[in-house]
């Protein structure tokens, strides 16, 4: 068995702005485990808001390759607990190898994911199309270079309710709004009022991540779900977000990768909380892992790839907002670029 890191800088389309930061390219992470018979892709995307470089990413992968390599034959979710102990304060790491390991794992056994965990492609939710903080006059023209049913609009400004107000003059599409941490309860609560007005679906993460009696009121109180995003990182903070947020959204990235996203996504809905999956500016490789969760999901947002000026891979496809698999087992995607 071999295994390789390839580290690429992801150029995106337009500068992303949220209201904690602002980014034109995205560094990420690709892991390729072959045997020469099949050969299997992960990915995660580095980010200096969690202290994640592509650079120790990769030399964390590296240093487990031996574990792997004598644990190739197990199934996924015991490699997962095998290497756990090694990524203890890197869970992007460990989501790149899973990835990995999963995408191998379908692929020796001629199926894809979906299929292998007994799933069908039904009644699958539509991904939203995220619309990053800018003037109004911007964000208006990505949704007309972009026609979309379903956007997500990064806020967190002084005018968030008016930036709404003017973009429901160009657009029906349902909106979903991500503050990013940036409002207090007071605001969250009023701000709901007049944002349901306005057709937004839900609100993300409106309060910083430590405040927790903020949330109560918020989720008592707003008129909107709030769903859980910097406050549900890894599977302990699922059951802390019940009675505080009407749903979670989980990062492949953040958790450690599919193996914890569907126990994550299992413990929510026993609590009765909705599901999202949420993406970080991957490539078609992250993105395509993202998919095979989708009959397990009430909402997703997978557009990462479609904000790239060059995607480096090949797999499923959005278009309209609906999800195309391509006939190939594993996650299906294909890594064609290689620097």
């Amino acid at each position: 068995m071999i295994l390789k890191t390839h580290t690429y800088n992801l150029q995106l389309k337009d500068p992303f702005r949220i209201s904690h930061s602002s980014r034109n390219v995205q560094p990420t992470l690709i892991v390729e485990l072959t045997n020469g018979d099949f050969t299997g892709y992960g990915e995660a995307a580095a980010t200096s808001y969690y202290g994640v470089s592509v650079d120790k990413m990769g030399q964390l992968v590296e240093e487990v390759c031996p574990v792997v390599a004598e644990n190739i034959n197990k199934s996924p979710e015991e490699i997962w607990q095998i290497t756990a102990p090694y990524f203890k304060e890197n869970s992007f790491a460990q989501s790149g190898l899973d990835i990995a390991v999963h995408d191998f794992y379908g692929k020796s056994k001629n199926l894809p994911l979906y299929k292998l965990w007994g799933l069908e492609l039904e009644n699958l939710p539509l991904s939203n199309y995220t619309i990053g903080i800018g003037s109004i006059e911007e964000m208006v023209q990505k949704m007309k270079n972009f026609p979309w049913p379903l956007y997500k609009i990064k806020l967190g400004t002084d005018e968030d309710v008016q930036i709404v107000r003017e973009l429901r003059k160009h657009t029906s599409a349902v909106f979903r709004v991500d503050a990013n941490c940036a409002w207090t309860a007071e605001e969250t609560i009023k701000n709901a009022v007049l944002l349901k007005e306005l057709n937004v679906e839900f609100l993300e993460q409106p309060l910083p991540k430590e405040d927790w009696q903020g949330m109560r009121k918020v989720y008592n109180e707003s008129v909107l779900p709030v769903i859980a995003d910097e406050s549900c990182i890894t599977e302990a903070d699922v059951k802390k977000c019940a009675g505080y947020f009407h749903g979670i959204n989980i990062k492949l990235t953040k958790c450690g990768g599919l193996t914890p996203a569907k126990r994550m996504i299992a413990e929510a809905k026993t609590l009765g909380l909705k599901v999202m999956v949420g993406c970080m500016t991957e490539s078609t490789v992250g993105i395509s892992a993202i998919a095979h969760l989708l009959p397990l999901l009430d909402y997703v947002d997978m557009d990462g790839a479609l904000l790239l000026k060059n995607d480096i891979a090949e797999g499923v496809k959005l278009r309209d907002g609906k999800v195309h698999f391509p006939e190939r087992n594993g996650t299906g995607a294909k890594l064609i670029k290689f620097t």
